[in-house]
């Protein structure tokens, strides 16, 4: 019995770690890249797009940090489609789904 609580004791000191160092969130890659100046922010890039969407609801976003390129969600008549921006510039540069 002693052995099984020490293991357990051991298991739960390694695992803040093993969390620490998982891959980071969205909302913190794009904090750091629009910080850095490398990208526009977020409500820039929706004001810009949101209203040319007459008709659609808007969903919400993603973000990719790896290429600047913000990703909106967006729904018309049931079908689900995706914006690709451009996060430096907030030009359209791609769309997905129906």
């Amino acid at each position: 019995m002693r052995i099984f609580a020490t293991a357990c004791l051991a298991g739960l000191i390694v695992a803040p770690d093993a969390m620490a160092q998982r891959r980071p969130r969205d909302q913190d890659e794009v904090f750091a890249a629009r910080k850095s100046g490398q990208v526009m922010p977020l409500h820039q890039i929706e004001s810009k797009i949101v209203p040319k969407m007459a008709g659609s609801d808007y969903l919400g976003p993603e973000f990719d940090a790896s290429s600047g390129v913000y990703r909106l969600k967006f729904m018309r008549s049931g079908s689900v489609f995706w914006l690709d921006v451009d996060g430096r510039t907030g030009a359209i540069i791609g769309r997905s789904g129906n």
